[in-house]
């Protein structure tokens, strides 16, 4: 489909594209359920391959660091060649990246496969948003279209752990990998049959690869900067890490000033000059960061201060991902009884309430209250991710919805990887401080330093040891985790509340902030508010 072909504003889709949604929602699907499996294979896949903590990190981040790397340029690109084609291209990419990372033999070798993974999985989800503003030109429709695609992206988050756990209780690690072959297999035959195609005719000259390089030399070591600065310890350099800032900002001070001289830039920087589009943006990568550093943290006090089974942890995990899924799919029917910014600004208050809650728990009997309040804090964001990227994608013509469905991702990636390493850092800064002394120094050298870096491998230390020793060092450990939770889930109190106040107050002062947003296009087109919320009786923020 190309812009000669665009259904007009305001018709109804028809079955091909509601059915064609569902093959869209298989790699938004495949996306989240890879990342919750990894978390639970880790410890396999380290002790098998021989890991370091340096290494573990790296196969954690690399993935997101890649994707939040590559959005912006996938973005554009899919509106250059098309998006269904670059759709397609980064499914087989993504399958075979895939299968190396299954058969990884050494870390060397995995850390490449995620970073494939990351720039494959950086074509998948813009170009799936993109088609959808494409497929559903009522608004209605592309706001429940768009709520159905979110609850994919985040019910992964609730499948990944149950399926990674039933598949590591039979299965080597390897095999949690291998999902996302036959899931790209499908896309890969549904998609020619069932997708249009859609590409602009502006933007017909060559990607700008200056600008591409720009933007991963600002994103890399900026992430990569902060990361080492919050780690701290023995194995960070506070030169090295600031130098990194220092190279990546000075590269965002130059991606910035390129925009702005291009006739087709890789990001269209008028679209920040829309208050409520920078501000929904900014508030969706906030909340991101805040849940992820969260997150993560919760599951490792399930797998690891709980000492469940890997199909348990997975179970226990279920209801954070389901907790989200429902918040973004109950999003729409809010709308029947409040406006958008009462149900974002209400969801944002019940996520901060259940994170003041996960201050208070403690190492024994917490397990019933950190997964309830997890759960609670996932279902109170889920709103403004809904309504969030509604806003974005709806405040722009079609032929720019690559651009705003790549910044929207970016956004909400960028801030969920800086929100894992600074948060995730920061309570392992503190669970170090708090464990240092428990840890005996009959215990050899890397056991030791193993036990001061997480508590699965204060767990394992205390292995070695017997009797009293060895329950006091798994005690120490555990309270020592569970006081990071604490620290952590204090900073992402404060930080949600903030996203929270600050949307209250900025959007509300907008006489129209839905028109805001849109405001006038380079073509003069004004952009209904319907969009935003794809409910157009209740559509007013």
């Amino acid at each position: 489909m190309t812009n000669a072909a665009q259904a007009p504003a305001g018709a109804k889709a028809g079955r091909k594209e509601w059915i064609g949604l569902g093959v869209l929602a298989l790699p938004t699907l495949l996306i989240a359920l890879d990342i919750g499996v990894l978390f639970l294979a880790l410890p396999q896949l380290s002790e098998d391959l021989g890991t370091s903590g340096t290494e573990q990190l790296w196969i954690t981040d690399i993935y997101g660091f890649m994707l939040a790397g590559f959005l912006i340029t996938m973005g554009n690109l899919g509106d250059r060649i098309g998006r269904r084609r670059l759709l397609l291209i980064g499914a087989a990419a993504f399958g075979a990246a895939s299968l190396l990372a299954a058969y990884a033999s050494s870390p060397g070798m995995l850390i490449a496969a995620r970073a494939l993974l990351g720039v494959a999985g950086a074509t998948l989800n813009p170009s799936t948003l993109a088609l959808i503003s494409n497929m559903f030109r009522d608004d209605r429709e592309r706001g429940l279209a768009i709520s159905f695609w979110a609850t994919c992206q985040f019910g992964g988050s609730a499948l990944g752990p149950l399926v990674g756990g039933l598949m590591l209780d039979h299965f080597w690690w390897g095999s949690v990998f291998l999902l996302g072959v036959p899931v790209m297999a499908v896309l890969l035959v549904a998609g020619p049959l069932l997708l249009p195609e859609y590409r602009t005719g502006r933007a017909s000259g060559p990607l700008d690869l200056v600008s591409v390089a720009l933007s991963l030399l600002a994103i890399l070591p900026v992430v990569y900067g902060i990361k080492e600065l919050a780690a701290g310890g023995a194995h960070s350099s506070p030169t090295v890490a600031l130098a990194a800032l220092a190279v990546g900002l000075a590269a965002g001070v130059l991606f910035l000033r390129r925009q702005r001289t291009l006739d087709d830039p890789l990001v269209d920087l008028r679209l920040f000059g829309k208050p409520a589009f920078s501000i929904a943006l900014a508030a969706m990568a906030l909340a991101s960061g805040a849940f992820a550093g969260t997150s993560f943290l919760t599951s490792q006090y399930i797998m690891s201060v709980a000492e469940l089974t890997p199909t348990a942890a997975g179970l226990w995990q279920a209801p954070t991902g389901g907790g989200i899924a429902a918040g973004v799919l109950l999003a729409p029917l809010f709308l029947r009884w409040m406006k958008p910014l009462t149900a974002m600004v209400g969801g944002l208050c019940l996520s901060a309430a259940a994170l003041l809650a996960l201050t208070q728990v403690g190492s024994e009997g917490g397990l019933v209250a950190v997964v309830g309040c997890i759960a609670l804090v996932a279902f109170g964001v889920g709103p403004l991710f809904a309504l969030g990227t509604g806003l974005v994608v709806g405040a722009v013509r079609p032929e720019k919805a690559g651009s705003a469905a790549s910044l929207s991702e970016s956004s909400n990636v960028l801030g969920s990887t800086v929100g894992l390493a600074v948060l995730g850092t920061l309570g392992a800064t503190v669970y170090r401080d708090d464990v240092a002394d428990a840890v005996p120094a009959s215990l050899s050298g890397p056991v030791a330093e193993a036990a001061r870096e997480t508590v699965a491998g204060g767990t394992a230390a205390a292995g070695r040891l017997t009797g009293d020793a060895a329950h006091a060092l798994v005690s120490a450990a555990r309270e020592a985790f569970t006081h990071s939770l604490n620290a952590v889930s204090w900073v992402a109190a404060a930080t949600v509340a903030a996203v929270a106040v600050t949307i209250a107050v900025k959007l509300r002062e907008e006489k129209d902030p839905a028109a805001a947003a849109a405001g006038e296009d380079a073509a003069g087109e004004d952009v209904s508010e319907e969009a935003v919320s794809g409910a157009p009786e209740r559509s007013g923020v």
